[in-house]
């Protein structure tokens, strides 16, 4: 019973999502309050307090209490719409109630979906509102009403009901479901069996694949931890029962899954946002994140290939390899190609992206549906294949919707006191006209806000606070936006609470510490690309030509030196000759000359040249060859 209400409301959710895509949406705070609602639904579904055990009685109470109370305010909200937006109104009492209950149960919820960092954020947020007044100095402001703190969270747009909760409700439920229906429809199964074919059988290539495929879905799934949970289920036993070790094994999928939230066209939904934030096309986004996702997965890649050349590891067995005809199977991959070509077309005639988004499910459903008539495949089978891919993308949604709509909670009172602009400004005083210790400061500090928290809600919280310290020092706001990013993303796993790295260890069933020392290793190169940022402004492909490959040029010779340090190169059979070559090649093109990128060139070069009896003689210890 409860599973069947479950799926009910989620497919109500999809369905909502794809007619609002197409029909256009509502009126922002009754499209934003309805989606709240039913996603509060969704939530307390999916997320019981206690799913069994002796207090079940209690714990269901409460669970529909806590519901229903989410539900009222957000619905209280919708009938009210227009009075709250036209007549600007004083909270009452019972809208200071509502409010209160609304903030609790979105915490709450987000405590049972992500942890309790989150929650603990927020609340130190609220906490600061209310009694920052007693703080002296920069840090304290001048007091707040209670009533008028509920204004603003719940009696405006720029509170709870705000463009985080907005975005949450059109273009990244609209992205969701797309993601859903691509899976669904042939997406999931062409994903892994491409990335089998591609690299199955090369050097390392169990974890290529896992890379791979886990990039592929996780630019279109949103959350670097359900990208674990979903796609590690395979790659990891997989690459264990190849003698992987489990603790690289893990790492492999929790970097390439988290690879996918800086992987374009959609940047795991933080495209969208960045796009709103900074008010340039989501199209100039997703070109600005080619280049460093490119430098990523060669990064990744790299290392993979050098540390199965230093290890017993086997090949995936032919028999596991699907053929080319399987791979690209057209009934299969026709509904990719359509959903893809049709999403990208509409992009680019201009039309909007949840709209393009709907036209591209659309261009997927076709095809598939006349496939399944083709193969005269039970309606009934068809329909239910369908149905769920509705139920998958509204239940995907319901993390994001509420992470996105407690964040809007958090921006909302950061601009209400000023704390993120006097918190900037403090990181410039430290600073002074200093870039890269500025970038330094900016960078931990990205890193420490975004632990525990899902890829999208760090990047939100991170970009109010973090990005104005380097726009204040004349950075571009796109490459400040995008240097916070990146460090909000591999926040997911950097230690020590790193929950990417936490899913991946226990599906592995090994220790966390040493799959987050194995992933840092792998992503090493993700620490440092954004300072790359700063210093190459072709590498988000602004500039002409010139700069844009020098940029390109500079990322490679980083990323191939950094690859041959961290997977543990020998040159001679030294060590030390290899860190005294390829050191300081990687710390050469990061500086912005020219003739510090042609020594870097020639260093790596002479480095790759003595790599070559290394290579030779460590191929021969892998089984298969």
């Amino acid at each position: 019973m409860l599973e069947n209400s479950r799926r009910l409301v989620a497919a109500t959710i999809g369905a909502f999502v794809l007619w609002t895509a197409f029909a256009g949406q509502f009126e922002s705070l009754v499209q934003r309050s309805v989606m709240v609602a039913l996603l509060l639904l969704l939530g307390f579904l999916t997320y019981p307090l206690r799913p069994g055990g002796r207090t079940r009685g209690w714990s269901i109470a409460l669970d529909v209490v806590l519901a229903g109370i989410g539900i009222a305010a957000a619905v209280y909200v919708t009938f009210n719409a227009n009075r709250i937006m036209t007549t600007l109104p004083m909270a009452s009492p019972l809208e200071l109630g509502l409010t209160l209950g609304l903030v609790v149960v979105l915490l709450e919820l987000a405590r049972r979906t992500v942890g309790l960092a989150f929650p603990i954020l927020v609340i130190v947020g609220l906490s600061y509102v209310f009694l920052g007044h007693l703080i002296p100095g920069r840090l304290g402001h001048r007091g707040f009403d209670v009533y008028f703190i509920a204004e603003t969270i719940y009696l405006s747009d720029i509170g709870v009901w705000g463009s985080l909760t907005g975005l949450a409700s059109t273009l990244i439920a609209a992205f969701v479901l797309f993601g859903a229906v691509l899976l669904h429809t042939g997406g999931g199964k062409t994903f892994m069996d491409i990335a089998l074919l591609v690299s199955g059988r090369s050097i390392g290539g169990a974890a290529k694949m896992a890379t791979i495929a886990s990039a592929s879905f996780g630019t279109v799934n949103g959350s670097a931890v359900a990208n674990v949970a979903t796609t590690g289920t395979l790659t990891i036993p997989l690459m264990k029962r190849l003698n992987y070790p489990p603790q690289f094994a893990a790492a492999v999928e929790a970097v390439a899954s988290t690879g996918g939230q800086v992987t374009p066209p959609i940047l795991g939904a933080a495209a969208f946002i960045m796009a709103e934030m900074i008010g340039v096309e989501y199209l100039r986004i997703a070109l600005a994140a080619v280049i460093p996702a490119a430098m990523f997965y060669i990064a990744v890649l790299l290392t993979i290939h050098l540390v199965a050349l230093r290890s017993n590891v086997g090949l995936v067995p032919r028999e596991e390899i699907p053929s080319a005809r399987q791979a690209l199977d057209p009934l299969r991959l026709i509904p990719v190609l359509g959903g893809l070509g049709g999403l990208i077309f509409m992009l680019v005639s201009g039309r909007s992206v949840a709209y393009s988004a709907a036209i591209g499910i659309a261009c997927m459903l076709i095809p598939f549906v006349i496939g399944d008539l083709w193969r005269r495949r039970n309606v009934a089978a068809t329909s239910r294949t369908l149905f769920d891919a509705l139920v998958e993308g509204g239940a995907g949604i319901v993390i994001i919707g509420v992470m996105l709509a407690g964040a809007q909670i958090l921006v909302s009172l950061l601009n209400l006191t000023g704390i993120g602009v006097t918190l900037s400004s403090l990181v410039v005083a430290i600073g002074g006209q200093n870039i890269v210790l500025i970038g330094l400061i900016v960078a931990g500090s990205c890193l420490i806000l975004g632990m525990g928290i899902p890829t999208t809600a760090a990047y939100v919280l991170v970009a109010s606070v973090m990005a104005p310290a380097l726009i204040a020092v004349q950075v571009e706001p796109l490459v400040a936006h995008m240097f916070v990013f990146y460090y909000a993303t591999i926040s997911v796993i950097t230690p020590p609470v790193c929950i990417a790295v936490f899913v991946a260890a226990s599906i592995a069933n090994v220790g966390w510490w040493p799959v987050a020392l194995n992933a840092v290793r792998l992503g090493a190169v993700t620490y440092v690309v954004p300072f790359m940022f700063l210093a190459y402004p072709g590498m988000l492909w602004s500039g002409s030509g010139l700069g844009i490959a020098e940029a390109a040029l500079s990322g490679l010779v980083l990323v191939i030196s950094t690859a041959m340090l961290t997977s543990g190169v020998s040159l001679r059979g030294s060590r030390m000759l290899a860190g005294a070559i390829f050191a300081p090649s990687a710390l050469l093109a990061l500086y912005p000359n020219e003739l510090a990128l042609g020594a870097a060139i020639i260093l790596l070069c002479i480095g790759i040249h003595l790599a070559k009896p290394f290579h030779q003689s460590q191929m021969k210890l892998v089984p298969g060859q």
